[in-house]
């Protein structure tokens, strides 16, 4: 099956591909650059959500036109790789986190509108995503599995928190997330989540930490640790999705969309 992969901060591009092809995708959303190629065996799709050199900060991503180009490049899943500030302290700095549950009670895209695919009244195949874990459980076992197993530091379950971008969130926004039980955030993921799931394309979403959030730790690094880690996630995201993507069956949708009339 061909297997859809969203790289972050730092991972502009995608090493060890065979066989790449550098193309661009026309949606109704807007046109996206994709790279397709082969990895260890699988079938790959790669995008970069912030493009060559972060041109798009996290207000400038086009999450619509990112999902709409993997599913014109009839992908049957989905990888998505963010690196991740630890709101838990259990999720320490250059470990991965394998998420299973989502904080984004504001769904909302980049602009302020809504994050969904159905803003039309009466538009045909509108509904509504109903669910128990947002993320398919089957990629999850996958890439705990390949991390376990590449001797990576990883935690098997943790719930991601979307925040809003570009600043870094306060002592005091850190501690009302931590309250509601979030694991480590970044300021790009919820909507890939939302608009994946709202097309039945199942989903995993892995996290690199690569610092604590404000007020987690005692003392603050220097940033020049964050950057550190920034540079190395590259390597770690690739290293994982080579273990893990070779030899992955088709996944069920998590949830499902419950789909009115047009």
């Amino acid at each position: 099956m061909r297997i859809g992969v969203i790289t972050g901060s730092g991972s502009y591009d995608w090493p060890h591909l065979a066989e790449a092809v550098h193309r661009t995708v026309r949606t109704g959303h807007g046109d996206v650059p994709v790279t397709e190629g082969r990895l260890a065996g699988a079938e790959v799709v790669q995008l970069s959500r912030h493009g060559a050199g972060h041109r798009r900060l996290s207000h400038h991503v086009e999450h619509r036109a990112n999902l709409a180009a993997l599913l014109a490049c009839e992908v049957r899943a989905v990888v998505s790789f963010t690196v991740c500030g630890a709101v838990d302290p259990a999720a320490e700095p250059g470990s991965l986190v394998v998420f299973d549950d989502l904080y984004f009670p504001a769904n909302r895209l980049p602009d302020g509108s809504p994050c969904t695919w159905y803003d039309t009244p009466g538009g045909a195949g509108r509904g509504h995503w109903i669910f128990d874990r947002p993320f398919s459980g089957p990629l999850r076992e996958a890439l705990v599995r390949a991390a376990a197993g590449a001797g990576m530091p990883v935690l098997d379950r943790g719930t991601y928190g979307h925040v809003d971008g570009p600043r870094f969130n306060s002592r005091s926004e850190i501690a009302a997330l931590a309250a509601a039980g979030v694991t480590a955030v970044s300021q790009t993921a919820g909507p890939e989540v939302v608009l994946a799931g709202e097309r039945e394309l199942p989903l995993a979403l892995v996290g690199y930490v690569t610092d604590y959030a404000n007020g987690v730790a005692a003392e603050p690094e220097p940033v020049e640790a964050l950057l550190a880690r920034l540079e190395t996630s590259k390597r770690v995201f690739a290293e994982l999705a080579e273990h893990a993507l070779p030899g992955l069956e088709p996944p069920p949708p998590a949830g499902v969309v419950h789909r009115f009339g047009g």
